[in-house]
């Protein structure tokens, strides 16, 4: 009984190491090598998997710039700093990213439910794409943001959220991807250079009356921003005012003399925005 087990015992023990030989000899052989470049190129890469270079994700991305299918200065959240690690991996020339200066994601929205009245009550699909198919959503501003959240769900940062009816970015969370801006179907949210000193929270484009008869805290296309900048930085078209980054410095004059409050000062680097001292 006992020389029984032990042969069983024998030969699966002999089976067992035939096959553990059999399979070191197969991965020897048969075995798919790694790109030791593809494995480089990938650890130079954030590992956001932010998908706004174009490919599935950080391993496609290296995958692409290994075949020669993609450039170098694709990765937003890396900027510089990953061109550099890459080109000096693959022995190529530096090439300026995409976006030179770092961004954040603004929503250009202060239509709170306060702020912004609603027209008809919806019921269905909690998503901006399927509510933006009815009658350009809910509310009484078609422009505004409708909060159900879509940027917030492929914010891969986690550094979106829904306070009040609107989507709030956390700038120093904030990688600058793009994806939000991607997938909001009223075109809200936009890339800022992260040391914007000025924003504009509003993107409704219909003449004044109308615009603060939807919101209160609607841009009414007064110019008086337009009128008042030293630096010629603040134009408006289409009933909305457009700040030019390049010029402006910050210094508060259009914050000031907004009379709905539509234009604020911030600081992305802190997360900081001046709403109660420039509501007041």
């Amino acid at each position: 009984m006992i020389i029984d087990i032990v042969t069983a015992l024998l030969v699966v023990a002999v089976i067992g190491l035939a096959a553990s030989i059999l399979l070191v000899l197969a991965s020897h052989f048969f075995g798919v090598k790694e790109d030791e470049t593809y494995t480089k190129v990938r650890a130079c890469l954030p590992g956001a998997n932010c998908g706004a270079c174009g490919y599935a994700g950080c391993d496609g991305y290296a995958k692409a710039i290994v075949e020669g299918k993609a450039k170098a200065n694709l990765c937003i959240p890396g900027a510089m700093d990953v061109v550099e690690q890459i080109s000096e991996v693959l022995g190529i020339e530096v090439e300026e990213p995409d976006v030179k200066e770092p961004s954040v994601a603004v929503v250009h929205c202060n239509g709170t439910c306060e702020a912004a009245p609603r027209k008809a009550e919806y019921s269905g699909v909690s998503n901006c794409r399927a509510v933006a198919l009815l009658y350009g959503g809910p509310n009484a501003c078609n422009f505004g943001c409708l909060g159900c959240g879509d940027c917030a769900e492929v914010c891969i940062a986690d550094a979106i959220c829904i306070q009040d009816g609107i989507a709030h970015v956390d700038s120093r969370a904030c990688i600058g991807c793009g994806m939000c801006a991607k997938i909001c179907p009223k075109n809200v949210i936009t890339l800022k250079p992260r040391d914007s000193k000025t924003v504009v929270l509003c993107n409704n484009k219909e003449k004044g009356a109308v615009a603060r008869k939807n919101c209160t805290n609607a841009c009414i296309g007064c110019k008086k921003c337009e009128l008042n900048c030293p630096e010629k930085a603040i134009t408006v078209m289409n009933n909305l005012a457009i700040i030019d980054y390049d010029k402006c410095v910050g210094c508060d004059i259009c914050v000031n003399n907004c009379p709905t409050h539509c234009i604020k000062n911030v600081d992305y680097i802190t997360g900081y925005v001046k709403y109660e001292e420039q509501n007041a």
